[in-house]
C-alpha cells in the first residue's frame, strides 16, 4: 500500500520541549507528517533512571533508536584531577560494579608503564584472577537482567544467585562484596593464601554443575531462543563500521581480543581459547558469553594450580613486608609522580576494550588529565543500528543481548 505524506504545517506538542527532548526538532516535525510514532522508553531505574530511548517506530516496526545517556554521569575523570594517583583506584572501578579487576588493572598499568615499575609473578597471577573472576560476575549478572528483559523471572534468579559464589570470593580476598580496590601499583594489596585458593578451585567445579542447570531452565529455553536468534543482527562488517567491541563483536565473526592481540599479566601462561560465534544475532551474543563463562573457569583453575610462589609487591614500590601493604600504605604511595607525557593501556573488561589514558604535567601527585573510553559507549552505535527494521517489543531484547550497563558507558 502506498504511503502519502501529508504536506502540512505539523506542530510537536510542548511537551517535548518540557521534557527536554535532545533531538532536532525537524525529526519531531518529519515523524509527525509521515504519521509515525515518537515513543520514550524509560528511563526506567527506580533510583538513578539510568538511560532513556527515543524510538521512532512506523506501527510497531522500529526505524530509529536514539539514546539520552547521562543519568547516572559522575564526572569521575573531572573528579580524577583533585585527587592523589592512588585515591583513584576506587573511583574508577565504580562504572562496572563486580568488574573491579578489570578496570583496575587498566589504571593501574597505565602507572606502571609510566614509572617503569616490573610487577612480581605471583602478584600477576593473581591480578588475572581477579579479572577473570570478574568477567564471570559480570556475564552473569548481565544474563540475570537479560532475563528480566525478556520476561523470566526465574531466568533472572538462577545468574544473580550463581554470582554470589564470586562475590563471597572477593570477600574473602578483598574483604569487600564488589568494589575491591585489591589491585595497586607494583601487585595487589596482600598476598592470598592457601586456603582460600583451595576454595576459589571447588567453587569453579560447583558453578559448572549448576550453569548445567540453569542452561535447561533459561539458556536453551525455547522462548529465549525464539526472543533473540535472528533479532538484531549486526554482520562483520557492520560491527567494525559502528565500533562495536568485546563478546559483541566477536558474536558478529570478528577475532579480536586484547588479552590474545595485546598479552598482560598472566594470560600467556595459560592455555585458553577466544570463543567467537559468526551469525552476529542477539543470541550468538548470549552464547558467546555464556562459552567465555565456561573460559574463566578453567583459566581461574589454571591459575590456582599454577600459582607461583614469591613476593605481590614489587622492589620498585617497597622494600620491606612485600606480603602486606597494610600499615605503609601512605608511605608507599602519597607522593607518587608521574614523569611529564600521556600513558595508555588497553584492557579487555568484561564487556569489551577498555582505554585509560593518563596524562601528566611531570611535577604534581594529581593526574594533569584522566581519561577513559569504556566498552559500554563504544558499542552504543551498534545495539542503536542493530534495532532497526524489529518490532518495537524487541527493543529490551535487544537491549538486554547487548549487555548494556549505563552508569558505565556515562561515568
Amino acid at each position: 500500500m502506498k504511503e502519502y505524506a501529508i504536506d502540512v504545517p505539523v506542530t510537536p506538542p510542548k511537551e517535548y520541549e518540557a521534557y527536554f527532548v535532545p533531538v532536532p526538532k525537524e525529526f519531531l516535525e518529519d515523524a509527525y507528517k509521515s504519521d509515525d510514532f515518537v515513543v520514550f522508553t524509560g528511563p526506567q531505574h527506580g533510583g538513578s533512571g539510568h538511560m532513556r530511548l527515543i524510538v521512532r517506530v512506523k506501527g510497531d516496526f522500529i526505524e530509529e533508536v536514539i539514546p539520552d545517556p547521562g543519568y547516572v554521569h559522575r564526572s569521575m575523570e573531572k573528579l580524577a584531577e583533585t585527587k592523589l594517583y592512588i585515591q583513584n583506584i576506587p573511583l574508577f572501578e565504580r562504572p562496572s560494579i563486580i568488574d573491579f579487576g578489570n578496570y583496575n588493572l587498566g589504571y593501574v598499568r597505565a602507572i606502571e608503564e609510566a614509572l617503569d615499575i616490573e610487577v612480581p609473578e605471583r602478584a600477576k597471577y593473581i591480578r588475572t584472577l581477579l579479572a577473570e573472576l570478574g568477567r564471570v560476575g559480570t556475564h552473569l549478572y548481565d544474563a540475570g537482567i537479560l532475563a528480566v528483559f525478556l520476561g523470566h523471572t526465574t531466568g533472572f534468579m538462577w545468574p544473580f544467585a550463581l554470582r554470589e559464589f564470586i562475590i563471597e570470593i572477593f570477600m574473602r580476598i578483598t574483604g569487600t562484596r564488589i568494589t575491591g580496590s585489591f589491585i595497586v601499583p607494583g601487585g595487589v594489596r596482600r598476598d592470598i593464601d592457601q586456603k582460600t585458593l583451595d576454595m576459589i578451585k571447588r567453587m569453579t567445579y560447583a558453578m559448572e554443575n549448576r550453569l548445567k542447570k540453569f542452561e535447561r531452565v533459561f539458556i536453551k529455553n525455547p522462548t529465549t531462543i525464539a526472543r533473540l536468534r535472528e533479532v538484531g543482527v549486526l554482520t562483520k562488517e557492520e560491527a567494525v563500521r559502528y565500533g562495536v567491541v568485546g563478546p559483541f563483536v566477536r558474536a558478529s565473526g570478528v577475532e579480536y581480543d586484547v588479552r590474545k592481540i595485546e598479552p598482560y599479566e598472566a594470560y600467556e601462561e595459560i592455555d585458553w581459547e577466544m570463543v567467537m560465534g559468526y551469525d552476529g544475532d542477539g543470541y550468538t551474543r548470549f552464547l558467546v558469553r555464556v562459552e567465555e563463562v565456561a573460559q574463566s573457569l578453567s583459566m581461574i583453575r589454571q591459575l590456582v594450580d599454577n600459582m607461583p610462589e614469591g613476593d605481590v609487591l614489587s622492589d620498585d614500590i617497597i622494600a620491606f613486608d612485600k606480603k602486606d601493604i597494610r600499615g605503609s600504605f601512605f608511605e608507599a604511595y602519597a607522593d607518587m609522580v608521574l614523569p611529564e607525557g600521556e600513558y595508555t593501556t588497553l584492557t579487555e573488561s568484561a564487556r569489551g576494550t577498555l582505554l585509560f589514558s593518563i596524562i601528566s604535567d611531570g611535577e604534581s601527585t594529581t593526574p594533569y588529565r584522566v581519561r577513559i573510553v569504556t566498552p559500554g559507549w563504544m558499542y552504543l552505535k551498534g545495539f542503536m543500528e542493530a534495532c532497526k527494521g524489529h518490532r518495537l517489543a524487541d527493543l529490551q531484547a535487544i537491549y538486554g543481548s547487548f549487555g548494556y550497563f549505563p552508569p558505565e558507558a556515562d561515568r
